[in-house]
């Protein structure tokens, strides 16, 4: 039976987690970690994570990047493996993040869907083939309560673009100041809020008189969460330091 820590027990997708782990006779929710302490999952929760001293497997966080610091040393000094699903880290929280993992299993992905992993190989795909004769635009789209923008997934598809591109590209999050023409080696990323959309990624291919366009949707938040126990499972298994992601639990 895995062990699990949630952190972010009591938010949009703490709540599916809890939810997807109950059915899954392999795996047991031990304790929450949330600001609000409402115990609706069945097992206890905590405002800080230091205030926990039960046993556990691995730690599952999907609560915000400001929680990160706190369940970093945590996991280092327990000696836990570690699923980041949080998104809007900024560049020296990565540093952080890559540092513990010198330490811990540390798993870190910007959107854990299955079908958003095999976007971005589609995306690295197209744009080895079509190369610097496309354009690339990237279009997002979320409910009114995401707190980061664009998403991680987007800046996830614009790196795997960049990856296989002929050049190295600008990425362009808006075009209010620049009077211009667009240029042949940016990346442009919007993103959209509004209502209870869950996720829609598009990437846009625009050539000389021919548009190819890739896209994924996500019709409910159980994608994530699913993927979230997955890695949790992985991460667990793995029993080694490193840093991971979707690539490492799908064999890629």
């Amino acid at each position: 039976m895995l062990r699990v820590l949630l952190s972010g027990c009591n938010g949009y997708m703490g709540r599916v987690i809890t939810a997807i782990a109950q059915d899954d006779p392999d795996v047991s929710i031990v304790a929450g970690v949330d600001i609000i302490t409402d115990e609706v999952g069945g097992y206890p929760v905590y405002p800080d994570i230091a205030s926990f001293s039960g046993s556990a497997d691995v730690i599952v966080d999907f609560s915000i990047a400001s929680a990160l610091s706190r369940l970093l040393d945590f996991a280092v000094q327990h000696s836990l493996p570690l699923v980041l699903c949080a998104t809007g880290y900024s560049k020296e929280q990565i540093d952080d993040i890559e540092k513990a993992a010198a330490a811990i299993p540390v798993f870190r992905s910007g959107n854990m869907s299955l079908g958003i992993n095999l976007l971005i190989d589609l995306v690295k795909r197209a744009c080895s083939v079509l190369g610097d004769s496309f354009d690339v635009e990237i279009v997002e789209r979320h409910h009114r309560r995401k707190l980061d923008a664009p998403s991680g997934t987007a800046i996830m598809l614009a790196d795997a673009a960049a990856s296989a591109l002929p050049y190295d590209p600008e990425y362009v999050f808006e075009r209010e100041s620049r009077r211009q023409p667009r240029g042949s080696h940016e990346i442009g990323i919007s993103a959209l809020r509004g209502g209870s959309v869950v996720g829609v990624h598009e990437v846009v291919f625009s050539g000389l008189d021919e548009v190819i366009e890739l896209k994924h949707t996500a019709a409910s938040r159980d994608v994530f969460a699913v993927g979230a126990i997955r890695a949790a499972k992985f991460l667990a298994a793995v029993g080694r330091p490193g840093l991971f992601d979707m690539t490492d639990l799908l064999g890629g």
